[in-house]
């Protein structure tokens, strides 16, 4: 049975935390590398009776990690029999699952060949990123506005919760799940459904490029240092520092995951951190 690698150096850790619960996992007695510095992990597979969660689900979530994890890497294309026998479910349920994942844009289908692991093109993650620092700078600047306190307590909590995640060596992720709860807090605050529909549905099909940047030597401690910026600015309730601090944090991380592509990216003139 297949494992699915976690990018983590030299630890084995379940998938599936947020998008299912947990799910049973076939275990076995040893672990291989299959790059350096990620090591394998044993395949959960999905059943109905094991979880609280619809088996589709699971399914989806099982498989978005392997994508996040970079097991299915991009330009891969997905076997309809390999993950039936991976994940011991049917062809139906793995189809409906492949849907849901072409729909986020992790996964596309082409003409003669299948459906396929999404190969991100800088011209696209360039407009991606333009879009989410333009949401995020304005949730924030929306947050300071109309959170409450206890809101804005909710909201350090969670990065209480991302800094101790980050200096335990959680894998790349993991702390990608921990940001989610962070900029969910923030747009449940910002008081703008529009905003918050809008970036989830963004986060979603960016995902795959949040992975690549995080995975970027140094990112993930550059990237907890540039949410405590927007955090302080959010406490003091400085809601200019806190929209640009916001705008610095989406800045560095489109050049991390641009580089991972391949396609490094110049600095936009003035901007700088929190200011």
């Amino acid at each position: 049975m297949g494992r699915v690698p976690c990018a983590t150096d030299r630890v084995v850790c379940m998938t599936n935390v947020s998008y299912g619960g947990t799910v049973a996992a076939a275990r076995e007695n040893n672990t291989e590398m299959v790059e350096p510095g990620v090591v394998a992990e044993p395949t959960p597979t999905a059943r109905q009776g094991r979880s609280g969660t619809p088996l589709r689900a699971q399914v989806v979530g099982l498989i978005r990690d392997s994508i996040l994890n970079f097991h299915y890497k991009p330009g891969q294309r997905l076997i309809e029999r390999e993950l039936i026998e991976r994940f011991e479910v049917s062809r139906t349920t793995i189809r409906e699952a492949l849907r849901e994942l072409t729909s986020e844009g992790l996964l596309q289908s082409i003409p003669q060949r299948g459906v396929v692991v999404v190969v991100p093109t800088p011209q696209d993650a360039l407009e991606m990123y333009e879009l989410r620092a333009a949401l995020e700078s304005l949730a924030a600047r929306k947050f300071v506005e109309r959170a409450s306190d206890t809101q804005v307590a909710k909201l350090r909590a969670a990065l209480d919760r991302l800094d101790v995640l980050i200096s335990e060596g959680g894998s790349t992720l993991d702390v990608l799940r921990a940001k989610d709860v962070f900029y969910e807090t923030l747009l449940s605050g910002c008081g703008n459904r529009a905003v918050h529909e809008t970036l989830k549905g963004l986060q979603a099909r960016i995902s795959l490029l949040r992975a690549t940047s995080l995975g970027r030597p140094g990112r993930l401690t550059a990237a907890r240092d540039e949410l405590h910026a927007v955090m302080s600015a959010i406490e003091a309730r400085n809601a200019e520092a806190a929209a640009r601090a916001c705008g610095y944090h989406v800045e560095q991380a489109k050049r991390a995951g641009l580089e991972g592509l391949g396609t490094p990216v110049p600095s936009v003139p003035g901007l700088r951190r929190g200011q």
